[in-house]
């Protein structure tokens, strides 16, 4: 999750109680045992319920923006960036499946309440960085034309669906037996005809 501290002690407490009982049924109190801290310390480093919520879906979208930044560090193809969007959406679900469950089912909730706008300026950031990443490649007409704002669903739609079915219990398959077939129908859907 996040480096080890009091505050990620916290979070993780959270993330337990969240997937045990439901974000609604958890209380401060819940999150306050599980995690050992005093409620001070939780109202010192979150200020309540909705806070910590936000903070544990900022983290974890910020965990996986970290790795796909590190991927594109190494990735020297358009293929391999392209491939590089899916196969690390994959890695962080498949290896953190309660906390993409809580993210994909908290988006509304983090979005509608205070900490909203931090959560829009994560994912613009997010994006531009994605595009950046592609934006030599685009520009050498290695990408079909298409919207610029259809081109990240193209990539990451089949995967992200796969995965809420995985996190739903609806698929026979594994996660991660699907992650080469998933980043090549990728390439394939957003590269240009040779």
């Amino acid at each position: 999750m996040v480096r080890s501290s009091r505050k990620s002690e916290i979070l993780q407490a959270a993330l337990s109680c969240f997937t045990e009982f439901g974000v609604d049924a958890t209380t401060i109190e819940m999150i306050r045992d599980r995690s050992g801290a005093s409620i001070g310390s939780l109202y010192h480093h979150f200020g309540n319920k909705e806070r910590i919520l936000a903070a544990l879906y900022l983290a974890g979208t910020s965990e996986y923006a970290e790795l796909l930044a590190q991927g594109f560090s190494k990735a020297d193809s358009a293929e391999a960036c392209v491939k590089l969007l899916v196969t690390s959406y994959i890695d962080w679900v498949a290896a953190n499946p309660d906390w993409a469950r809580f993210i994909l089912h908290s988006r509304g909730r983090v979005e509608a309440g205070e900490r909203g706008d931090d959560l829009r300026e994560a994912n613009r950031l997010h994006f531009q960085r994605i595009f950046a990443a592609l934006s030599s490649y685009r520009e050498q007409g290695l990408f079909k034309s298409m919207p610029v704002d259809c081109f990240a669903s193209v990539i990451i739609g089949p995967a992200h669906d796969f995965a809420r079915n995985w996190l739903a219990g609806r698929t026979q398959t594994e996660l991660a037996d699907c992650r080469q077939l998933l980043a090549q129908v990728a390439w394939e859907s957003v590269r240009a005809n040779p």
